[in-house]
């Protein structure tokens, strides 16, 4: 069975992953409005969220009838710990992360 930290890089390693992570950044968002951007079917979305979630790195909820995706950045701080174990990486600045990723996945 993978690691956590596995499952994280793992994760974060497609693009499409990654643009629906910046996409929470914002808000939760319904599965339908996450799946609105992209040129693939509901059920590939639905996919990349449940390897979001294996991941630690998102969580999902129903509310009604619709189900909600939430950012969980704790799956990214502990990714960030063990970086910093190299003694390369400075701690993961979200906000900078964010940043980052709007300059790489433009709207």
């Amino acid at each position: 069975m993978p690691s956590p930290l596995d499952l994280v890089f793992a994760a974060l390693a497609d693009p499409t992953r990654r643009a629906i992570l910046s996409m929470l950044l914002e808000d939760d968002m319904a599965v339908t409005d996450v799946a609105a951007p992209f040129q693939m079917s509901l059920a590939a979305i639905s996919k990349h969220l449940q390897v979001l979630a294996a991941a630690g790195l998102i969580t999902q909820e129903q509310r009604g009838r619709v189900k909600w995706c939430k950012l969980d950045p704790d799956a990214l701080r502990a990714a960030s710990v063990w970086m910093q174990g190299f003694g390369q990486f400075d701690p993961v600045d979200l906000d900078a992360f964010e940043r980052f990723l709007r300059h790489e996945l433009p709207d």
